[in-house]
């Protein structure tokens, strides 16, 4: 694979275009990244690809080596591991909140104390999650103020 790379007069309009032979799982990240850089995401709902805007995301988790995304009231798949999708979404308020999942916090409606030094979160579709004692300190960190 060649790569290109051009810097175009402002008066030139920008583009990325992507040519293959065959659609990749390496050419799919690489859609869904930029895709999720312009503010979607690309993901698979029933063996069809959907376009999730990120802002819609409530979570992503990890399950069995199947990273997952929730919406207010339905779920997707992502071909990417969950460490992609967490440098993905830099600078766009997700977290890491356990060893498998990422919350959106302005997805965060409450977050309380629960039991062992972790902390519960509920978010604005009514669900509730549990934030590890290990990602406390970063949840704490980012609510004073630091960058998520």
């Amino acid at each position: 694979m060649e790569l290109r790379v051009r810097q175009v007069p402002k008066e030139e309009t920008e583009v990325l275009e992507i040519r293959y032979h065959k659609m990749t799982d390496g050419i799919s990240e690489i859609i869904s990244f930029v895709k999720s850089r312009a503010g979607q995401i690309s993901a698979d709902k029933e063996g069809r690809s959907v376009e999730i805007p990120v802002i819609d995301i409530f979570y992503a988790e990890s399950v069995d080596n199947r990273l997952f995304i929730y919406t207010a009231d339905d779920s997707y798949e992502l071909r990417l591991k969950l460490h992609e999708l967490e440098e993905m979404m830099k600078g766009k308020h997700f977290l890491r909140v356990q060893k498998g999942m990422l919350v959106n916090l302005m997805k965060v409606k409450s977050i309380k104390p629960a039991l062992s030094g972790r902390y519960s979160a509920l978010l604005k579709n009514g669900e509730e999650i549990i934030i590890s004692r290990k990602y406390v300190p970063d949840l704490k960190a980012v609510l004073k103020g630091g960058e998520v």
